[in-house]
């Protein structure tokens, strides 16, 4: 169960995190990346990202690209909402593969 504070915090997180990776994906053409889910925790200290790749062949390799750049993301993170938040929580980014999941139901029921 979250709290209202974790829910407001999470929204604030997306909507950073999806301006951030929109300007980072420009240089990148054919690709799309989108921040689908932020799961805060009680703690607030630990903010888990959920990110929607297109195409998902690419995922695994944008998805380290990330990790591997998880400094600077929280530093452009936190000069956007250093006056909102007083500490800026840790990130850690994973896959969302909803959507695969859904086509291979989808899939199989058809």
């Amino acid at each position: 169960m979250e709290t209202t504070r974790q829910n407001k915090i999470a929204r604030l997180l997306q909507k950073e995190l999806s301006d951030i990776f929109l300007k980072q994906t420009k240089a990148m053409p054919g690709v799309l990346v989108s921040v689908s889910v932020v799961r805060v925790s009680p703690d607030l200290s630990i903010a888990r990202a959920y990110l929607s790749i297109f195409p998902t062949e690419k995922a695994a390799e944008i998805i380290e690209s990330v990790n591997a750049n998880t400094k600077s993301i929280r530093y452009e993170l936190g000069t956007r909402v250093r006056h909102q938040l007083r500490i800026i929580p840790e990130l850690k980014f994973f896959v969302d593969d909803s959507l695969d999941y859904l086509e291979k139901i989808d899939s199989l029921l058809k």
